[in-house]
């Protein structure tokens, strides 16, 4: 069902306001297409998958709340471009585009590791960049980073991708700083959400790590959006630098 731009926008504080999504076009990102439409948001989506972008755009064309580029975000050039056709300014930025790639302490890994740096990590740091001169300091802004599971437990076989997420955190704290006090600046740290990326642990030993999640269950991705869209909130005001596990509890913290 398209979503309308002019539902229950209200009780969210969310109507008319331009939310970017980076890696809009993935299972988390797809949901919270959705959660912001529903809330009243204009949204902006980034994806390097066009297919996906088309999926999205035949979607919710209809809303007259929702556009999208096809982009890799590969450099400060990208991002910035990637932003040039919104003609107001910028409320929320969630960052979510990301590379999960598995690897080992061997030389011949080299290029996982800067891959996972370069995507999860650099990216956040030039979105976020292209995006300060466009939020409206007289209404504020958010920015929401996407961590993992994998910062707060380690993964022995994803080694880069653990590190990566690990840095969001840190970026998160430093920025909550930078930014503030008009633009708050949080993270999410999903678990094992019901999405593509994790198919392949989930295949090797999903049983394993169910049996480690409080919960007894994988989540889904609208459970990770939600979060997202309350950290976009005005519900939210006075949270800044802050890490929300959303995990099924399997982090305890």
């Amino acid at each position: 069902m398209t979503a309308s731009p002019e539902a229950s926008g209200s009780i969210y504080g969310l109507r008319h306001r331009v939310i970017v999504i980076s890696g809009g076009a993935g299972g988390i990102g797809r949901a919270c297409v959705g959660e912001f439409l529903r809330a009243g948001a204009r949204v902006h989506v980034l994806d390097v998958n066009e297919s996906a972008i088309d999926d999205l755009e035949s979607q919710y064309k209809e809303s007259g709340a929702f556009s999208a580029t096809a982009t890799d975000l590969g450099s400060p050039e990208l991002c910035a471009r990637s932003l040039e056709s919104l003609s107001a300014p910028v409320y929320g930025l969630v960052h979510l585009a990301g590379v999960f790639e598995s690897d080992d302490l061997d030389p011949s890994y080299r290029a996982v590791w800067d891959r996972a740096l370069a995507t999860n990590l650099t990216t956040a740091f030039d979105m976020v960049t292209a995006c300060a001169a466009r939020f409206d300091l007289a209404v504020g802004g958010r920015v929401i980073l996407t961590s993992s599971i994998a910062y707060r437990r380690g993964s022995f076989d994803h080694l880069a991708y653990s590190a990566s997420k690990g840095g969001i955190a840190a970026l998160v704290r430093a920025l909550s700083k930078r930014l503030a006090p008009r633009v708050l600046v949080n993270g999410v740290a999903p678990g094992i959400i019901n999405t593509s990326m994790p198919r392949s642990i989930i295949k090797d030993r999903g049983e394993r790590l169910q049996s480690e999640i409080p919960l007894g269950r994988w989540g889904e991705p609208e459970e990770v959006a939600r979060v997202i869209r309350f950290l976009c909130t005005d519900d939210s005001s006075y949270m800044t630098g802050q890490m929300l596990n959303v995990d099924g509890g399997i982090v305890n913290s």
